[in-house]
């Protein structure tokens, strides 16, 4: 008898392979392939940092350098990139044992946001006394869609945590990441606007930078901080030489300060004649803010501005001088004091047969541009603060800051027309005032 034919089947359990995590890459022109984790992808998506894709980084420098039109969402997106690869370093060092297991996503998410609450054109209205960009950015990491998303992915102090590091008043051991003498900010911006403006001057030894930053206890309070390992001194120095070339040749030119002084002027003059709320400045684009004035209530200054500002018609320069030449804070007020200012400005044009709004004053202020403040390990493990006063074995910093800053900076007097300006006209109109 046949005996039936039986199949036997063997049975596998499968298990689904577990779910991997999602990774996002946007591309930079400076930086490559920049990886976005979870936190930071929605943060991107809010309104507040969308903004920033349309608002220049240069403010107005593309009018002489055509190529710097790049953002702050692009500058925002590079600092965030240096401040991962510094967290990496750390870690594989190391030194982050010490260091609360969620302060690196604070550190990367305020890296991110450090620049939210910027002005149309970047820095220029804050020289007109406008609140500093950092008290705009308060209520747009601390409340609404930013907060909601770093109290949920990080923690419920986080905001509050982030916007502390971003004004430099945390307690976080890696402040000096966001906020100092060698913040990660500074070199994204410093390479990235030499790159869009095709400029030489913002060459920094980044990567020797970074692998140098060491935490260390700092030799005066004996708090955990960052510093600076002594083979990476020559580094800090080509940042700092960067720096005064951008702003020499760049951020500080003599086009880029007559735009950005006719920018004041208008936006001056709208808040003047009341077309335009102080409080919602900071929530406008480039162009939102250039359009809302120009829907406005017209007067004829303030069209005469902007048709000059859209078609590159640049008041000249009447008259200059490097701080270099002039008597120490003899005229700071320039910088300071906008209504003595204003009051000086009208003063100039009725000396010179023109219109009120005809004659800017400039006289750019970064007292701070090559400061230095942060300890230094050296190769015998001791550690000493590199400070203004300098360090053995540093460069002598009090003398080059002194004269790099005299050279950079220059007091200027720009006209609508080509006028003959007198050099003692200008002095003893500055000086009445």
């Amino acid at each position: 008898m046949r005996r039936p034919l039986v199949r036997c089947f063997d049975v596998a359990i499968v298990t689904p392979p577990p779910e991997i995590p999602r990774v996002t890459f946007i591309r930079d022109p400076l930086w490559n392939n920049i990886r976005v984790d979870n936190t930071a992808e929605l943060l991107l998506d809010t309104t507040p940092v969308q903004r920033l894709r349309y608002v220049r980084q240069l403010g107005l420098a593309h009018l002489v350098y055509p190529g710097a039109t790049h953002s702050r969402f692009e500058h925002a997106l590079g600092a965030y990139h240096l401040a991962r690869r510094t967290i990496a370093n750390l870690r594989e060092a190391g030194a982050l044992d010490q260091v609360a297991s969620d302060e690196p996503e604070i550190v990367t998410a305020a890296a991110l946001l450090h620049d939210i609450g910027h002005y149309p054109f970047s820095h220029a209205l804050e020289e007109i006394g406008m609140p500093h960009h950092e008290e705009l950015s308060r209520p747009l990491i601390t409340e609404g869609e930013v907060a909601a998303i770093l109290r949920r992915e990080i923690g419920p102090d986080a905001p509050e945590r982030v916007f502390a590091l971003i004004c430099g008043t945390s307690a976080s051991p890696l402040q000096r990441l966001i906020s100092g003498s060698i913040d990660l900010d500074k070199i994204d911006y410093l390479k990235r606007d030499a790159l869009m403006c095709g400029v030489p001057y913002g060459e920094i030894d980044e990567d020797r930078l970074i692998h140098a930053l060491v935490m260390v206890n700092d030799p005066e309070t004996n708090a955990l901080t960052i510093g600076l390992r002594a083979k990476g001194l020559s580094a800090l120095e080509s940042l700092l030489f960067a720096k005064y070339q951008m702003y020499r040749n760049v951020y500080w030119h003599h086009a880029v300060r007559s735009a950005t002084a006719m920018y004041k002027r208008l936006v001056s003059l709208a808040l003047a004649d009341g077309v335009v709320d102080p409080a919602a400045v900071g929530r406008f684009s480039d162009e939102g803010l250039l359009h809302a004035l120009d829907q406005a209530t017209p007067s004829p200054s303030r069209s005469a501005l902007q048709h000059a500002l859209l078609r590159r018609h640049l008041y000249k320069r009447a008259w200059e001088s490097p701080a270099a030449q002039l008597d120490a804070d003899r005229y700071e007020w320039i910088a300071d004091d906008r209504a003595r200012t204003a009051a000086c400005e009208v003063a100039l044009a009725a000396s010179l047969g023109l219109h009120r709004d005809e004659v800017l004053l400039d006289y750019p202020a970064k007292t701070q541009m090559l400061s230095l403040d942060m300890p230094v390990r050296t190769i015998e493990g001791t550690v000493q603060r590199l400070t203004k006063a300098g360090l053995a074995g540093a460069i002598d910093l009090p003398k080059l800051s002194d004269a790099l800053y005299g050279s950079a900076r220059w007091l200027r007097v720009f006209t609508a027309r080509r006028v003959t300006v007198e050099p003692a006209t200008v002095v003893a109109v500055l000086d009445a005032h």
